[in-house]
């Protein structure tokens, strides 16, 4: 006994390189007996009793410290090393293996990876700020991108009108800073020197922007709160990428002159690097102007001249709070405050509108991340994106757990001899787990490549006119750790099982020989692995039919108007210094010369075009009807157009008349109201010849009724009341100054509409030349067929439904391939069985039903379970389909049936080749 502890003892210290001469080590164990044998017996216990206990003692403490041996043993680097390295000899013997895992695990976290790089740089990214934590949005909603009046029937207030912003920045010290900011966005035509004018977009903004946002400028100063006060010299600040990229980094930019629609901007600064603005969105703004310059850009014609709006609501709030701040003490005051400003306005207490006051609110708003326009835009989608996605990612943990219990078994005579040399299990599941996660590790550095490259065409394909757009599809620290994270969660996932099932190899297989083995602990986890990748394949494949369909359906309803061989051209007259008066001179040489080009059959002019987004709109007063109350549905949209507007768009009259060259400024002012507008003002009547008017009831018969057209809808197929005025009639009846303003501004259109009679490849070169030809100053923004622009209004839904394809065909795939590897290792495995069954006179086709039954058996309890839960699914995505139900059965009918062909040809294969076996082949393996 004692020379058995000297040989483990001395084990223990050479490991820690502690040696001692065996000599002395066997007289120092000998005195520590010694020792614990007079111990026991000054206790009072019998000598041989004694020396009994003090060997046990002694054994106790020879086996604690040889767990602590191998506890350290484990836990070294030189054995994680060493593990390493005996991996990466099993990964490179089988590349076969090696490749297929590391391929499927690239997609499964690369898909994961990309979308989770898109949500970083979208919902969780804060602005590049000084202390973001500090900043908040007074409003959570993204209105825009102005309001007449009240804004919404719960009361939620979002957009604020000038008056009302410097009400909440006198009542509320508990601001540091509290900004105010336009709620949408201008293009403005911009020139610099002699060059030629170019579009650039701006945004309004109170001069203390810069120094509540905390930043400052990399040249030059920011703007300050003298440059927002009435008679200030007009400044502006670029921001650093314009300045880059379209004004070459002119380094004397600072104090020069710049153009704004003709009107002269001295530069006073540019914003530093990676400043992007208040928001995220795919084109931010190329410089800041101060909200005291608003009237003169827009011009006399402006509908957010900054005096005398007190209900337009057009610029979004954006605060810095002072510390230890009470969020929803300042919530409550600042709607109280709110309240109280409404109060004495007739614009808000007129026509029992004071009972609508008392409801009116504002919810203050986490502003670290911006005002979240993109957010609530794009959120709910890349949400689902990223559940989908982790469902492949779970599907590909099954397909490589399936293959590593199959490999295995092949190595169990292997984990058998080591076994049988000493290895302890828990060193066995170490040095599997290890390979599993080394395999992920390596999937997870090519998943980086799928990740850059998915997460960059996802951008290209949600913002193809993105300009500066701050999200960065390059791996940041956030995403290198997730994708780290994913990758060894991945590995210890899919590791485990098979892990565990290797080290219950025992060492009498080595000698019997492993083949031998009656039975197959693998075979289980095996099948439930597969039917897990069934299940949720049919979750996937249902969602991506359910999108498809939703897809499908929004593009190709009857939207009322025609598209084909039509193109939009988006220009700023007023950006080429033209005022009202000339006008209508332009717009006649814009027709004429248009109308000239080659195989040209209509030239239109509008303000805004169907399906492009834009929209004015306004409350409809009725002939005789008093002024509208609180309850009233009574607005409309309305759009000013040249004569041959409805024929460019293919838009048929239905009753009355067209707009025709009668239609003069002398003339009686005429509008065409689609049949929306003719039912809900004028129902069970005949509208031709009815008189409406706008702003006020003393105008209610400002305008004719001359015709009704033919509804179109928006691109949610909803219809709502729509009048068209003539470019050629300019209402002269208005009084309020506001309304004046209003009608001038309306005159300036900003698109042209050109029909073809057949396709041109040339047509933006043509149209493009012939404005040019009639002023050199017309800038065009953006020249677009009428097709595509309408596509552009289902960008989101299209990439949506073609990612969750993407994801349902993987997880096909990987399903597939999962059933295949199982049912061909079955065969594989019990091909001494099969050849004992034919050799007594099994036929064929029984072989093959015997393999085909255990994969329809796997199919079914696949289908099973994923049908309830594709169900569930379909409730939850709800809110992205359009005209199909979250329970449509041709769904899941469908993926089923998809999905059921493709697992039973996986599971024939294998099937055939069993019916195939030679019995005299099959019985020699043995």
């Amino acid at each position: 006994m004692v020379s058995w502890f000297l040989q483990l003892v001395s084990r223990v210290r050479g490991f820690f390189g502690q040696k001692v001469a065996d000599c002395e080590f066997e007289d120092e164990l000998r005195t520590h007996l010694q020792l614990l044998r007079n111990r026991f017996v000054d206790q009072g216990m019998p000598p041989e009793d004694a020396a009994v206990a003090a060997r046990r003692q002694f054994g106790n403490l020879t086996v604690l410290r040889e767990r602590q041996r191998e506890t350290r043993t484990f836990l070294s680097p030189g054995v994680l090393v060493q593990d390493v390295r005996y991996a990466l000899r099993q990964l490179r013997k089988s590349p076969g293996f090696t490749l297929t895992a590391v391929l499927t695990l690239a997609f499964g976290i690369g898909a994961n990876t990309a979308i989770f790089t898109l949500v970083h740089a979208i919902l969780l990214r804060s602005l590049p700020v000084a202390d973001p934590s500090r900043l908040y949005r007074i409003g959570d909603l993204n209105d825009c991108c102005y309001y007449d009046g009240f804004e919404n029937d719960n009361g939620d207030f979002d957009l604020f009108p000038y008056d009302l912003y410097l009400h909440l920045k006198q009542s509320a010290p508990e601001f540091e800073q509290l900004a105010a900011v336009q709620a949408g966005g201008s293009s403005f035509s911009v020139r610099s020197g002699s060059s030629t004018a170019k579009p650039l977009r701006a945004e309004y903004v109170s001069g203390n922007y810069f120094t509540t946002l905390g930043v400052g400028v990399y040249a030059g100063r920011p703007l300050l709160d003298s440059d927002d006060k009435p008679g200030a010299a007009p400044a502006l600040v670029l921001s650093y990428q314009t300045w880059k990229a379209d004004f070459v980094g002119e380094p004397g930019m600072v104090g020069s002159t710049i153009y704004v629609q003709t009107h002269p901007f001295t530069v006073t600064g540019i914003a530093p690097p990676g400043f992007y603005g208040d928001r995220v969105v795919s084109r931010p703004p190329d410089f800041w102007v101060p909200l005291a310059n608003e009237p003169m850009i827009e011009g006399a014609g402006s509908s957010l001249e900054i005096q005398g709006e007190e209900d337009t609501a057009w610029l979004y709030l954006l605060g810095r709070v002072r510390s230890e701040t009470n969020i929803l003490s300042l919530q409550t005051k600042l709607s109280g405050a709110l309240r109280q400003w409404m109060a004495p306005r007739p614009a808000f207490n007129a026509h029992g509108r004071a009972a609508l006051i008392p409801r009116q609110h504002v919810v203050l708003a986490p502003g670290g991340g911006g005002i979240q326009k993109l957010q609530q835009y794009a959120g709910k989608g890349l949400r689902m994106l990223m559940i989908l996605s982790s469902v492949v990612l779970l599907i590909a943990c099954a397909n490589i757990a399936n293959l590593l219990l199959a490999r295995s078994t092949t190595r169990r005579a292997e984990v058998a001899v080591r076994m049988a040399l000493g290895a302890a299990r828990r060193r066995i599941i170490r040095q599997i787990l290890t390979e599993s996660v080394l395999l992920s590790m390596i999937g997870g550095i090519a998943g980086l490549a799928v990740a850059y490259g998915l997460s960059r065409m996802i951008l290209i394909l949600a913002f193809p006119d993105a300009r500066n757009m701050p999200v960065q599809t390059s791996p940041s620290l956030a995403v290198l750790g997730f994708a780290f994270l994913v990758s060894l969660l991945t590995g210890v996932t899919f590791g485990t099982a098979p892990a565990w099932l290797s080290s219950q190899a025992k060492p009498a297989e080595a000698v019997r020989g492993a083949n031998r083995s009656t039975g197959d602990s693998s075979s289980l986890p095996q099948r439930a692995l597969v039917v897990l990748q069934v299940a949720m394949s049919v979750v996937l494949l249902a969602g991506a039919l359910l999108m498809t369909e939703s897809l499908a359906r929004l593009e190709h309803q009857k939207f009322g108007v025609a598209t084909a061989n039509r193109y939009v051209v988006q220009f700023d007259p007023q950006g080429a210094g033209y005022t009202v008066d000339r006008l209508p001179e332009l717009y006649h040489q814009i027709e004429d010369h248009l109308s000239a080009l080659p195989a040209a059959a209509n030239v239109s002019l509008a303000r805004y075009t169907p399906l492009d987004g834009g929209i004015w709109g306004t409350c409809v007063i009725q002939q005789g009807h008093p002024a509208p109350g609180p309850n009233d549905k009574c607005f409309s949209s309305w759009v000013r157009v040249s004569t041959k507007f409805l024929d460019s768009v293919g838009v048929p009259i239905l009753l009355g008349r067209n707009f025709s060259a009668q239609d003069t400024q002398t003339s009686t002012p005429v509008v065409l109201v689609n049949q929306s507008f003719a039912q809900h003002f004028f129902p069970n009547q005949n509208p031709i010849g009815k008189h409406f008017g706008i702003v006020s009831p003393k105008n209610s018969g400002a305008f004719e009724i001359a015709g009704v057209f033919a509804d179109f809808t928006d691109p949610r197929g909803e219809v709502t009341p729509l009048f068209l005025r003539p470019l050629a009639q300019r209402y002269a009846g208005y009084t309020d100054p506001e309304a004046i303003s209003s009608e001038k501004s309306s005159m300036f259109v900003g698109s042209i509409i050109i029909q073809f009679t057949r396709p041109q490849q040339d047509a933006e070169a043509m149209v493009r030349r012939t404005l040019a030809d009639i002023d050199s100053n017309l800038t065009v923004f953006h020249f677009v067929s009428y097709d595509s622009q309408v596509a552009d209004n289902f960008r989101q839904d299209r990439l949506i439904a073609r990612l969750t394809s993407l994801f349902g065909i993987l997880a096909l795939i990987l399903a597939s391939v999962g059933l295949y590897g199982v049912m061909s290792y079955f065969v594989a495995w019990r091909t001494s069985e099969v050849g004992i069954r034919m050799a007594l006179g099994a036929t064929r086709w029984s072989v093959l039903s015997l393999v085909l039954r255990g994969a329809l058996g796997q199919i079914l309890a696949g289908l099973c379970l994923g049908v309830p839960a594709a169900l569930y699914a379909g409730h939850l995505m709800t809110s992205f389909l359009y005209g199909v139900s979250g329970f449509a059965p041709f769904a899941f009918v469908g993926s089923t049936l998809i999905l059921g062909i493709c697992a039973t040809i996986a599971g024939f294969i294998p099937a055939h080749r069993a019916a195939s076996i030679d019995p005299m082949r099959a019985l020699r393996t043995e």
